[in-house]
């Protein structure tokens, strides 16, 4: 009796790794199809700051930037980052770049999930943070890349399961300025962070 006991939660164990696998292969596969059909979108880089609804909001579907590539992807799949990340900041203010590079007091729900440091934060401490290589086979589809472009300007995109012409890279979806493109860019810039967030690190927010 006790060894089939053991069994038997060895195999519910084997079943809930295999079902939770699964379904983060699926959720990553979503999250990039909803990603590359970012790039059928007409949107003017515009990063002003606009108020919107809480939660689910969004500024004008015809203008946005990087993180807004993320925002709407995501969303598209199911998780609203406006609100997961006010949930974090609200709790973890202190943890957050918000007071130190632009000098607020409170979260703000307009404008904290749409700046690419606060994502990284959130991606690191709810999500999981993967190591930075030279190698493209470790940067893998569904996965979030964060660089810093000239003028230290921090930039974030999506990988997807789509490859560079000489088959050696994965292209990213993003918007660098003119809208969302699908582009081989992953070494185009000093990478500073890569994340992974799916459903198996949401479910912890619940």
């Amino acid at each position: 009796m006790f060894f089939t006991n053991i069994r038997a939660t060895f195999v519910v164990i084997l079943l809930s790794f295999y079902y939770g696998t699964a379904a983060a292969a699926s959720f990553k596969h979503k999250l990039v199809r909803a990603a590359i059909d970012r790039t059928g979108h007409t949107v003017k880089y515009d990063g002003a700051y606009y108020l919107i609804d809480y939660p689910g909001g969004d500024v004008p579907a015809n203008i946005g930037v990087c993180t807004d590539v993320l925002i709407r992807s995501y969303r598209t799949v199911g998780i609203d980052l406006q609100k997961e990340v006010h949930n974090d900041i609200i709790e973890n203010f202190k943890s957050y770049p918000s007071a130190r590079i632009w000098g607020l007091s409170k979260p703000d729900t307009n404008i904290d999930h749409r700046r690419v440091p606060n994502l990284q934060v959130f991606f690191k401490r709810k999500g999981r943070e993967l190591p930075i290589t030279d190698d493209a086979s470790d940067y893998r589809a569904g996965e979030i890349v964060t660089w810093i472009l000239p003028g230290n300007i921090p930039h974030v995109g999506i990988v997807t399961d789509q490859m560079s012409a000489d088959n050696e890279r994965p292209l990213i979806v993003h918007n660098i300025g003119a809208g969302p493109r699908l582009e081989d860019m992953l070494f185009a810039f000093e990478i500073s962070g890569h994340y992974i967030y799916t459903p198996e690190y949401h479910d912890e927010l619940m």
